[in-house]
């Protein structure tokens, strides 16, 4: 008997159908072990041994995975092909090995595709674990831990606020902060632009000026109003004809099938998944057979792939569409390790349908799949210059023409930011030719910032600086957002204030350790390592020989003189010049006092140097024009303030913290007085005839009643939540998921909206422990986990997981407690123990 272990349930119920009798196909539900979160788990004075530790939650699979060992004759370890999957099959052999249980005949087996014929193929085509790639994978999960455990505490001692730091993530977050700055340095320009429109043998078409009295019109020459309305009298005092007309033809390649970083890109550019989100629906898609293995920066398909996905080109159109020959593709990616084949269906012949996010994503990879087998499109472009009479304007107008779509009659590819299109259909002209000109315009323009990131272009300019590894971009965007190290708005990146002030002491202390180049330059060392041309060991040495004594240095400053440098090194930022010669760290309130960064123990925060005398603060990062945020008088005694948690409202003494969904500007004294007024009393239950309450609370706004809560969704339904839906919203409340003894509970933490069903994902402490749910499937958390520290990823395929497996069994109903037996008359003349508060 083999004894075959792979990854997942689901491939390991396929997988044992296809390799039939003599075979038990057993999955490791991932990695096994892992370094223990503690001190001393990789020793760097001892060759950089590593203690290894079990997940507590795998101890029942392990056990299952060695009873089936000591019968088995031989081993197959079948994990994904690539270097985690690599890590886990070593993971596994280790167990087994400590335990004497590790058959003599252990094989390693890889396949790209769950399909009978690829996993029948890999059986019969065993090799040895590749030694180089765990070396490889040991290499990157040292160096992780190294950095994160000698960065993390640095943090938490000597920047208030702050949560730890990783090697790929924080370099992930300098490139959304260093892109901030740009946008928060540019000053945008004026610039004007002048176009007649033209009509031609009933076609329309639009000329924009690009000469005037012998000067080149470029995009930036006209910058006023003034001169805009000059040009425009000049070419509608003009009489036009084509002075030349230029068709060019123009041809259009297909881009090749997906690599995982390009899947992501397109994936969040036409259908708005995020990168995590895309690798769960393609790991789903990989289980069931539908599609090769997802993780891979290879463009390439496999020959009987190209001829299979040739002939669906020629059932589904006519021969034009066809090439004479199969297309080839290279990679231009950095550091690009070809050994996979691009991601493709594994069966062209095979359409899912549908609408639901698997279909969806599905149809993407099998479209640009098939569209990279097809014929170029073929295009015209045209340009048409116009001149007037008098020689003064030069106009000119650019069309293009599909002649032949090609690929793109399935597939187009996506961009990330909007650029200049050609103009569309042209009329025929010919030189000489005078159209009539319906009008002319003159449109004020300004120049624009450098876009923030979305997920599609942080992906591809993260595999364009050779930072990081495609598989492991999803995670890396999922903990940056988890840290509450930036935000997302609109699909688009910002970094939130903290995000800011780690990428700062980052920069300022370990400048090397988040630089591009660098951290491009450990890439390739790490795949040097995976190809045997560099020793492990040796690539950890060189780095911590540089990194420790750094460390070592930071660690034994002073709190006030990190905080002191922080303040140099941001000052440009936090105190920007006023353009009127003032000083902007000159205090608005007292007016004597200096301006700077402080440090306390809920973060950072800007403060006057006359403190206590005077008690001006500000939020880090808020305010940085250095305007003052004075109390505003808003009516009856209620002053608007700033401090350093954000705005407040006060009035004889009493705070109400501003919401965040009530803007500022539209905060009336009436709303003020409501705020100010809370906790509202709505009424008394009409049941219990004890009051419910509508208040704000640390985790947003809320319903009370008899020690039950219900959350509220807005400060809206704060303030107008009558009696009926008050107490309906608490008898849902009460039936829901979130009860535990005593009533509903607030949530341990909020982490996110659930990918695919956009609701909020959050962590209750339960009556048998704490669980994570989406409102709709609960499930909970591993013993060993720490409630407040999942991530989104992981609730997500918790929850996933809980509902696959459908709902759970019912338990019989309690005995009442007069069917319980009566405990002895011994037992009950003891005393009985004094009840808790």
């Amino acid at each position: 008997m083999k004894l075959v272990i792979v990854e997942s349930p689901a491939k390991a119920k396929t997988i044992e159908k296809y390799l039939g009798p003599g075979h038990r196909v057993l999955a490791s539900y991932g990695h096994v072990r892992d370094l223990p979160a503690k001190d001393g788990s990789v020793d760097p004075d001892d060759g950089f041994a590593m203690d290894w530790e079990t997940y507590p939650d795998k101890a029942k699979q392990l056990k299952a995975i060695a009873d089936e060992a000591k019968k088995a004759d031989a081993l197959v370890l079948a994990t994904d092909p690539d270097r985690e999957g690599e890590a886990i099959s070593w993971h596994v052999q280790e167990v087994l090995r400590k335990k004497k249980l590790l058959p003599a005949d252990t094989q390693r087996v890889t396949f790209n595709a769950i399909t009978k014929s690829a996993v029948t193929e890999a059986m019969a085509h065993p090799r040895g674990l590749d030694e180089d790639l765990i070396d490889a994978y040991k290499a990157r999960r040292a160096l992780d831990y190294l950095v994160g455990f000698t960065l993390s505490p640095i943090l938490w001692r000597k920047l208030p606020g702050a949560k730890s730091a990783g090697r790929v993530q924080s370099v992930a977050l300098r490139l959304i902060v260093d892109r901030e700055r740009e946008i928060e340095a540019f000053r945008a320009q004026e610039y004007w632009q002048v176009a007649a429109t033209f009509e031609s043998d009933g076609t329309s078409f639009t000329a924009r000026l690009v000469g005037l009295d012998g000067k080149k019109i470029e995009r930036l020459t006209i910058g006023d109003a003034g001169s805009a309305e000059a040009a425009k009298k000049v070419v509608e005092e003009g009489r036009f004809t084509v002075g030349s007309v230029e068709t060019k033809p123009l041809s259009k390649n297909p881009p090749p099938p997906f690599t995982t970083s390009t899947l992501q890109q397109e994936a969040a550019r036409k259908l708005g998944f995020s990168a995590s989100h895309t690798m769960r629906l393609a790991q789903s898609l990989y289980e069931d057979g539908l599609i090769t293995y997802m993780r891979t920066d290879g463009v390439q398909m496999a020959g009987e792939a190209i001829s299979a996905a040739r002939r669906a080109v020629a059932d589904r159109y006519d021969a034009g569409y066809l090439p004479d020959k199969p297309r080839h593709y290279s990679t231009k990616a950095k550091n690009a390790q070809e050994a996979h084949e691009a991601i493709r269906p594994t069966d062209f012949s095979k359409d899912l349908g549908g609408s639901g996010d698997h279909a969806r994503l599905y149809s993407l990879i099998y479209n640009r799949a098939l569209a990279s087998q097809m014929a170029s499109a073929r295009l015209e472009r045209t340009t048409v210059e116009l001149t007037d009479g008098a020689g003064r304007a030069t106009l000119r107008a650019t069309g293009q023409v599909v002649l032949f779509p090609g690929f793109m009659a399935l597939y187009d590819e996506g961009r990330d930011d909007s650029a200049d299109e050609d103009g569309g259909r042209m009329p025929l002209l010919r030189s000489g030719d005078a159209p009539a000109k319906t009008a002319v315009e003159a449109t004020q323009h300004f120049t624009q910032p450098p876009p923030r990131f979305s997920e599609a272009s942080l992906v591809k300019r993260l595999e364009e600086l050779g930072i990081g590894r495609p598989s492991t971009y999803a995670s890396t965007l999922q903990t940056l957002k988890d840290r509450e190290y930036v935000r997302v708005d609109k699909n688009r990146f910002i970094p939130e204030e903290s995000g800011r002030l780690v990428t700062a002491f980052l920069e300022r202390f370990f400048e090397r350790y988040v630089s591009y180049d660098y951290t491009a330059e450990l890439e390739e060392e790490l795949d040097d390592v995976s190809g045997g041309r560099l020793d492990w060991q040796k690539l950890l040495e060189a780095f911590w020989r540089d990194f420790k004594p750094k460390a070592g240095e930071v660690m034994e400053q002073k709190p006030s003189d990190i905080t002191a440098a922080l303040d140099e090194f941001l000052s440009p930022w936090l105190f920007p010049d006023k353009g009127d010669g003032s000083d902007p760290r000159l205090c608005p309130l007292c007016g004597t006092g200096h301006l700077s960064l402080r440090g306390g123990k809920f973060g950072a925060f800007i403060a006057c140097s006359n403190y206590p005398d005077c008690k001006y603060t500000r939020p880090f990062g808020q305010g940085g024009e250095g305007e003052a945020p004075a109390p505003a008088e808003l009516g009856n005694g209620i002053e608007l303030k700033t401090g350093r948690f954000g705005p407040y409202l006060e009035r004889d003494g009493k705070r109400a913290s501003i919401p965040k969904d009530v803007p500022q500007d539209g905060l009336t004294t009436e709303l003020a007085e409501q705020l100010l007024a809370l906790p509202r009393t709505i009424g008394d239950h009409p049941e219990t005839g004890k009051p419910i309450t509508a208040s704000i609370g640390r985790y947003g706004p809320y319903l009370a009643h008899d020690g039950k809560y219900a959350r509220l969704k807005s400060t809206a339904e704060v303030l107008e939540t009558g009696m009926n839906a008050a107490v309906a919203r608490l008898a849902e409340a009460a039936s829901g998921a979130g009860r535990a003894r005593g009533g509903a509970r607030e949530p341990l933490a909020t982490l996110g909206a659930h990918p695919a069903s956009g609701v909020e994902v959050k962590v209750m402490d339960g009556r048998y422990g704490p669980y994570v749910t989406d409102g709709t499937t609960h499930a909970t958390l591993p013993k060993s986990a720490d409630p407040k520290a999942v991530t989104l990823d992981e609730a997500v395929a918790l929850i996933d997981a809980r509902a696959a497996k459908g709902p759970p069994a019912k338990k019989g109903k309690r005995k009442p407690a007069a069917a319980k037996k009566a405990p002895a008359k011994k037992a009950a003349t003891k005393k009985a123990p004094a009840k808790k508060g």
